[in-house]
């Protein structure tokens, strides 16, 4: 009874969020996507990570010929392909396809993250987040919307269905669950703009697309007194239930980095579709 009641609940906060302080309701509009499940293009003269772009953001227009570009509300970037090198490198000056270089693991296995630099994520393109989500803190601003989550409120964009789409993963979780209620009381966060700590990038936060949950139990790795490419092993405190209903709703967890960011969950459907195509390629 109580576990149907907290799915009632997740489903009113998908439809509206009525006088939430914090900013406007989510929109009556959401058409969630199931990034796990929704078929993929079966061939495309496109590049496998090209095609995760086109899918994940059908509203900005990737186009291949004569030259690689995209553009979305009437502003247009070159799309640099992928450069081979080192993972570090990568992290810190990325090209768009270079986005791509780690495989984001679509598994509980957290072995991955082991290897130095192992971050499939924290390549960010500033000029791909700056088109999609905007490249001023007025522009990210203005598509602003608040999504409840039990006692937690998050701002994030309303731009490509994020907000839509962390309502729905919201609406998918047991609220009332004991492993899951402690995730959205003292929470980290969601929008703002800043720039990582120890680096000249800004952060997901700035645009909008990520959210923090309870520090004390996600946990992040300067924290743990680790050396930048040695951090080694952690002991993982967010239950599966929460990064697997995230993760079909398109955003990927820091969990799974080498320096890890366990409360933190950012919008990259691009690379779920991404890994999912490799995968179907054997890759």
């Amino acid at each position: 009874m109580e576990q149907s009641f907290a799915r009632v609940l997740g489903a009113v906060a998908l439809m509206v969020l009525v006088g939430v302080p914090d900013g406007p309701a989510v929109s009556q509009g959401c058409a969630p996507r199931d990034f796990l499940q929704e078929p993929l293009p079966a061939a495309s003269w496109q590049t496998p990570w090209q095609v995760a772009i086109s899918v994940a953001y059908p509203e900005a227009d990737l186009q291949t010929a004569p030259s690689p570009r995209m553009s979305y509300r009437g502003a247009v970037i070159s799309v640099d392909g992928p450069t081979s090198r080192p993972a570090r490198q990568i992290i810190e000056t990325p090209t768009i396809g270079d986005q791509f270089a780690i495989l984001y693991p679509l598994s509980r296995n957290l072995d991955l993250r082991l290897a130095p630099f192992y971050d499939p994520g924290r390549a960010r393109s500033e000029r791909f987040f700056g088109l999609l989500y905007g490249e001023t803190a007025g522009a990210v601003e203005q598509d602003l919307e608040t999504v409840a989550a039990g006692p937690a409120r998050f701002r994030v964009t309303r731009r490509h269905g994020v907000a839509c789409q962390l309502a729905v993963a919201v609406a998918d979780l047991d609220l009332g669950a004991a492993e899951i209620a402690p995730l959205f009381r003292d929470v980290g966060g969601s929008y703002n703009w800043r720039r990582i700590a120890g680096t000249d990038r800004l952060s997901a936060h700035s645009y909008g697309i990520a959210v923090d949950v309870n520090a004390a139990i996600g946990g992040y790795w300067r924290w743990s007194g680790a050396t930048e490419g040695a951090v080694g092993t952690y002991e993982n405190k967010v239950p599966w239930a929460l990064v697997e209903a995230m993760e079909r709703r398109g955003f990927i967890w820091g969990g799974k980095w080498h320096h890890f960011d366990g409360m933190h969950f950012e919008y990259r459907p691009e690379l779920i579709l991404y890994s999912r195509l490799m995968e179907g390629a054997g890759q």
